[in-house]
């Protein structure tokens, strides 16, 4: 698996470093639908990552954002499963809370993953049994007793609709941050206590980051308390998300699950 590891660093740095060339230049803003644009910069890092990742293993899977599905994942063993920028709309405000997010899973499994942001230069990778690193130095999802000494990183749009107004008095701070990924990371870095969500999410939004959580002794489960399975025939994963350390987690479900 550190071979996977190298070629997977190496492919988010490289799709980061094409990002970066275009962050507050000129690019091209296309629609997918509502208010989900997506830029020149996606489509030129999801290219550079297929072409470093399946070239280096073409026996495996692929599951991006960027590129039109193919059932043919569904019976592969091992599949990328990869977000070339995570945090679309933070990058096109100038908003430095975007990343690339690339991981590998084995039999729905996350085994492998890598954030990387190109405008911190910030590197979250993890690898199933040896443990969460942020640049080099291990990490660990912070450990707290009650939600109301709890950081939890949210979603600003979710913010913006009002969606967290109910939960102002129940934690002792909702930071609102872009990118879902970057999020995940931050989490398993200690920098908060717990990632929420209330709107579904993709597995691309979310895989690299699951296995960085789980390697930072944590867990992610939906908002029905469950874990999630990758490479689904539907990617969507409803209704919305908790992640943290493991007591921490159960503490949060209790307040907003389903």
């Amino acid at each position: 698996m550190n071979t996977e590891l190298s070629i997977a660093k190496d492919a988010a740095i490289e799709a980061g470093e094409l990002i970066l060339s275009y962050y507050k230049a000129d690019y091209e803003i296309k629609d997918k639908g509502y208010h989900n644009p997506v830029t020149t910069a996606d489509h030129a890092a999801d290219a550079r990552l297929k072409d470093m990742l399946t070239g280096s293993y073409p026996d495996y899977g692929w599951l991006s954002e960027e590129t039109v599905d193919s059932k043919k994942r569904l019976n592969k063993d091992r599949v990328w499963v990869v977000d070339p920028l995570d945090g679309t709309k933070e990058f096109i405000e100038g908003v430095p809370h975007f990343v690339v997010s690339v991981a590998l899973v084995e039999n729905g499994e996350p085994i492998l993953g890598v954030l990387y942001n190109p405008v911190t230069t910030e590197t979250f990778t993890a690898v199933k049994g040896q443990g969460a690193m942020l640049d080099g130095e291990k990490i660990k999802c912070s450990e707290k007793e009650k939600p109301d000494e709890m950081v939890i990183l949210n979603s600003r749009s979710e913010t913006r609709s009002g969606l967290w107004d109910p939960f102002q008095d129940t934690f002792k701070e909702l930071k609102a941050i872009g990118s879902v990924a970057y999020k995940l990371g931050l989490t398993a870095a200690g920098r908060a206590d717990i990632f929420a969500s209330l709107r579904p999410k993709n597995e691309w939004d979310i895989c690299a980051g699951n296995c960085i959580i789980n390697e930072a002794g944590g867990k992610l489960v939906d908002l029905y308390g469950n874990a999630r399975q990758y490479n689904s025939p539907d990617t969507l994963i409803t209704p919305g998300l908790i992640a943290g350390q493991v007591d921490a987690v159960d503490k949060t479900f209790l307040i907003l699950g389903q």
